[in-house]
């Protein structure tokens, strides 16, 4: 058996020791963590990251930013693309296959086949990894909402961030806008600074008013901090004065608020570089242009972009990003889970595309059926068909039009399998 092999047999055999994907608590992982000596209590200092949007991106600019000086940095974040070890950095690289298989096996043991969540046990994993190694800063980022969230664990961080926050998740986090703000501002902690993103107004009284009960000093974009783009460049302001940045490395306008939010919390913490942090960030998946592989190989001509934006928000900051780049006859390959409001994804991109060819996710139960993705694209008048897979499609759309923009997009889940596929 290969290395790969073993710890996916681990990983598919933890899928079975809670029968719900979802079901938030803390509970059974306090139980666990305390089984395993309460590793959570000795992490290198953490930022603990919430919100709908952006969290990846900036974490991972929060992260290059305190790399280009020199500092060790662990890193946890969810879901993985194309492979398990990449929600697990360990002083800045993935976590080893050995070293992962031990982990599991650990906690696995200290659970006792006891009732416990994918996420919840693999969350300990990585405490436990990062409890061992040596490094300066941990950055934490949630899964789902916050307050019951696997990783709100940290009693004291270092600091915490919430950026933007939208309608997702209603089953689990609220119908509201202030009802989903009210989980994310749970990672709010006693006394520990917190840098706060864009927010709808609704958002940010939440957010506010829970601060104020905890004595939590916030750092908020528009009051406390900006960031805005001038003749090409990255302007950001603060109470200490003005930086004068290149644009972010990662595309798109609402990377100007996400690098914003990650100088800010350079800033409070008074540590990294605050232009690494918007050049030399690396996110898979987000508005990335494939430039090797075999999808790229069977249409030479054409741009091919992977983006896993999948909520009405991601919509718009796609739209926006097609909006800024050079003129292109521009299609659409769109697979999405079915727990997504797909009208709402879908809307801000019609008049950025000439065409959405529909696919199903690949071996995921809770994909939309390519025709119905092929409905929704019609219903907000788009040109539409659908294709058994990601390359039928990409063929079909550079016969006619070869030299075409072609965007992947839709889910993290069909990005994750385009990734692997293209090797």
């Amino acid at each position: 058996m290969t290395h790969a092999a073993t710890s996916d047999a681990i990983l598919t055999r933890l899928m079975t020791l809670h029968p719900k994907i979802i079901d938030l608590t803390l509970d059974r992982l306090t139980r666990l963590l305390a089984a395993l000596g309460n590793p959570e209590r000795q992490l290198p200092p953490v930022i603990h990251l919430a919100g709908t949007n952006g969290k990846g991106s900036t974490q991972a600019m929060i992260r290059a930013g305190l790399e280009a000086d020199g500092l060790k940095v662990h890193a946890y974040t969810s879901p993985h693309l194309a492979r398990f070890h990449e929600r697990i950095r360990l002083a800045g690289e993935l976590i080893s296959e050995p070293a992962l298989m031990a982990l599991l096996d650990e906690c696995d043991v200290a659970n006792g086949g006891q009732n416990i969540t994918f996420f919840e046990i693999t969350t300990a994993a990585a405490m436990l990894a990062f409890s061992r190694a040596p490094a300066d800063f941990t950055l934490l980022e949630v899964g789902l909402g916050g307050r019951l969230d696997a990783t709100n664990v940290i009693d004291a961080p270092a600091l915490t961030v919430i950026t933007p926050v939208s309608i997702d998740h209603q089953q689990y986090l609220g119908e509201t806008l202030a009802e989903i703000a009210g989980e994310k501002a749970g990672i709010l902690k006693r006394g520990v600074p917190c840098i706060v993103g864009p927010q709808q107004e609704a958002a940010l009284d939440v957010i506010e008013a829970r601060a104020a009960r905890l004595g939590a000093p916030l750092f908020v974009h528009g009051q406390h901090w900006h960031a805005f783009e001038e003749r090409d460049r990255l302007i950001f302001q603060d109470e200490d004065g003005l930086l004068d940045l290149p644009m972010p490395n990662l595309p798109g306008p609402h990377q100007i608020e996400n690098a914003g939010a990650a100088i800010a919390a350079l800033r409070v913490l008074k540590k990294g570089n605050a232009e690494a942090a918007v050049t030399r960030a690396v996110w898979p998946a987000r508005m990335q242009r494939l430039r090797t592989g075999p999808l790229v190989e069977s249409a030479p001509s054409a741009e091919i972009w992977l983006d896993g934006g999948h909520n009405p928000a991601g919509g718009k900051a796609v739209a926006a990003t097609l909006g800024r780049m050079p003129s292109r006859e521009t299609h659409l390959i769109c697979g999405m889970l079915n727990t997504k409001d797909i009208h709402g994804y879908l809307a801000p991109l019609v008049p950025h595309t000439k065409s959405l060819t529909a696919v199903s996710i690949p071996d995921e139960v809770n994909t939309l059926p390519a025709e119905t993705t092929e409905a929704a694209a019609r219903d907000v008048g788009m040109r539409a068909q659908s294709a058994p897979d990601v390359l039928s499609a990409l063929k079909a759309i550079i016969a006619a039009s070869p030299n075409a923009r072609v965007l992947i997009c839709g889910s993290l889940y069909l990005a994750g399998q385009v990734l692997k596929d293209n090797g």
